[in-house]
């Protein structure tokens, strides 16, 4: 499969944004799909996913509240509505997927095997 991230841009302290990973080459219904991102200096960390087939979703505690993520299977895409954000919410996203996956796997970014290139998302006055 091959994930194709977009949507990020520039966005003031308490503004929205929605970023689409859309697949190609396979079905994204039948993979685990993460999103994750990664700032400046820091660690790639888990932001949200849902688990194959479910619609069962994941978030992390930063994120929790204000982003949500969504499966479209007739475009063949997964969303991440972002709303309420904040400068510490600036990295640049990425969308992952895998087919392999356990369900209590899905936070970890070193399990997928399949990458969207990332998108970039500033949040700043």
């Amino acid at each position: 499969v091959q994930l194709q991230a977009s949507g990020g841009g520039l966005v003031q302290p308490g503004g929205s944004l929605r970023l689409s990973c859309a697949a190609s080459g396979d079905t994204i219904g039948t993979y685990s799909v993460g999103w994750f991102r990664q700032a400046p200096g820091k660690e790639r960390e888990f932001v949200a996913a849902f688990f194959r087939r479910g619609y069962n979703a994941y978030y992390s505690d930063s994120v929790k509240g204000r982003f949500a993520i969504s499966r479209d299977n007739a475009k063949n895409t997964v969303d991440l509505q972002m709303n309420s954000l904040t400068p510490e919410d600036t990295a640049v996203y990425y969308c992952a997927a895998d087919s392999r996956l356990i369900m209590s796997s899905v936070r970890t970014w070193s399990n997928y095997g399949y990458w969207g290139q990332g998108t970039q998302v500033t949040v700043s006055s």
